[in-house]
């Protein structure tokens, strides 16, 4: 087949991790395309108001040089900024991230995926306006977008009742309307306050019997403090520190352990700064079990169960369930059915190499998808760093090795 174009690389998704990955191949000199909108999932999958949770100094992207951090960003737009202890607005990191795209990725093709098969020993990729590229290997980078998870038992409500946190980037809609948000971590809490604050009838539900806000910020920290509790990307504490300075140490660990990690470190936990937004303004339902749910009339009945209430029924227009993201391929649709069958998957994720690679050859997986193979770094934008570095010099190696395979031999005439 002729195709439109051939490429060593194609990235899909221009978010964190995909815009840190181009730049880097970018100053490495590895020809690569890269689909998607900028900041996709940040603006369209997250509520706008809403705080950061993680520090200045790991909200950034990266390039080699660390010529364009959000620091760099804030001085130059006369923006306040501190590394750490001051909340960064979700507007403003998106700003920032289109930014970064503007400078260092100027190439993106805001084109989506439509297909991605597998073609001899590379992959036949189709965009959205019909295009048909081939690629030697492809770095599926999409982020949270496909990945938002509820519980199967949530799923007996219709759609008009019930939708994941992730659809929800306005709240306007929700003004007068009264709205159960399901979970106590970040997700919950932020679209809560921001549906109070719209004018929502909020209910907060879940199952902890309290919220964990984290604690605030404050530098310097004593040295003994510093020495007991390092500060990471992640936050402070020696497990945080070793995600964030060890994930290939981490990828040695037994499988069963790395997911059980993943899934119990760095557990829900609002910003400190959500605190007074939320404490004592809405109802909310803690150490709570919902035992049913129903659509009554154009309403949503939940039947819920609590040591300090009994047995009470709560019925409202609509319930979020803020019950966060899990990988799982069979969620992505650009992946053709036959692709998606030959990759090994352990809870639905892809299983990846050191080198972030799929058991197919070729399909490199970053982001949330990678964290049960590289740990909680990849779960978070502060992993992009570490994941652009190693996996840029990976593809420019791959790269040079299949150019000097089908490089021609030199003739007995052209070594005299």
């Amino acid at each position: 087949m002729v195709y439109n174009s051939e490429v060593p690389a194609a990235i899909v998704g221009a978010g964190p991790y995909g815009l840190s990955i181009a730049a880097h191949l970018r100053v490495l000199g590895v020809p690569f395309r890269i689909f998607g909108e900028p900041m996709q999932s940040w603006q369209e999958s997250m509520p706008r108001g809403m705080l950061l949770k993680s520090e200045g100094f790991a909200s950034s992207l990266y390039d080699p040089q660390s010529a364009f951090t959000l620091s760099h960003y804030c001085e130059g737009a006369g923006l306040p900024y501190q590394d750490v202890g001051l909340p960064v607005p979700m507007h403003r990191f998106v700003a920032y991230g289109l930014e970064f795209q503007r400078r260092m990725v100027p190439e993106l093709e805001r084109h989506r995926i439509a297909r991605i098969t597998r073609q001899g020993r590379g992959f036949e990729l189709v965009t959205s306006g019909g295009e048909v590229l081939a690629a030697r290997c492809v770095i599926v980078a999409t982020g949270i977008s496909h990945f938002g998870y509820v519980p199967p038992e949530f799923e007996r409500l219709p759609p008009e009742l019930l939708s994941h946190s992730s659809a929800h980037s306005q709240l306007d809609g929700f003004t007068g309307r009264r709205v159960a948000v399901l979970g106590a971590g970040s997700s919950a809490v932020d679209i809560a306050a921001l549906l109070h604050e719209a004018g929502a009838q909020v209910h907060l539900v879940a199952r902890r019997a309290a919220i964990d806000f984290h604690e605030p910020s404050i530098e310097p920290r004593p040295l003994l403090e510093r020495l007991c509790a390092p500060r990471s990307g992640l936050g402070t504490g020696w497990r945080s520190r070793l995600c964030t300075d060890a994930p290939l140490l981490f990828h040695l660990m037994p499988e069963a352990l790395r997911i059980k990690v993943v899934k119990r470190h760095l557990g829900p936990a609002p910003g400190w700064f959500m605190k007074d937004r939320v404490v004592g303004r809405f109802p909310m339902h803690m150490g709570t079990q919902i035992a049913g749910m129903q659509a009554s009339g154009g309403t949503a009945r939940l039947s819920l169960n609590s040591a300090a209430s009994g047995k009470t029924t709560l019925e409202v227009d609509h319930v979020i369930a803020a019950t966060g993201y899990k990988p799982a391929i069979h969620r992505l649709p650009f992946l053709a059915e036959e692709l998606r069958k030959e990759i090994r998957t352990v809870d639905e994720a892809p299983m990846l190499n050191r080198r972030f690679e799929c058991s197919v050859p070729g399909l490199y997986w970053v982001g949330l998808a990678s964290a049960n193979s590289f740990g909680p770094l990849t779960r978070f934008a502060f992993g992009a760093g570490f994941t652009a570095r190693r996996l840029a010099r990976i593809v420019a190696a791959a790269t040079r090795t299949a150019s000097e395979a089908v490089a021609p031999a030199p003739t007995a005439s052209s070594t005299q």
